[in-house]
């Protein structure tokens, strides 16, 4: 079965959520909760997301934001991404691998 269509416009208001793959979790301190606000502070700048309110808890984030342009899965893509590689990064010593699993995003009605 194909996944739903992504449908991106404009002005979009969207609920997005990730778990860790096979559950793990995405956040293992406050350093990492950091960490990753800093992620959706350059998808502001870089992306023009409007984020409304988010919800980090260890094995997953919820976010509520705002695209006014339609460029969700690339903002998305590069915060994710970013995140990951840091947290590798910082971590290697502990974790042979940690990625973000798949994004779920419903649009919202204004």
């Amino acid at each position: 079965m194909a996944r739903p269509l992504r449908i991106e416009y404009p002005g979009a208001i969207y609920h997005v959520t990730s778990r860790g793959n096979a559950r793990q979790n995405v956040f293992l301190d406050d350093e990492g909760k950091t960490l990753f606000l800093s992620k959706l502070e350059r998808a502001t700048e870089r992306y023009g997301f409007l984020f409304h309110s988010y919800c980090l808890m260890d094995s997953h984030y919820h976010l509520l934001l705002e695209t006014p342009k339609a460029n969700l899965s690339l903002g998305m893509q590069r915060i994710k991404g970013d995140y990951t590689q840091a947290f590798n990064r910082i971590r290697k010593e502990n974790w042979d691998s940690h990625t973000v699993g798949r994004m779920v995003r419903k649009a919202l009605e204004k």
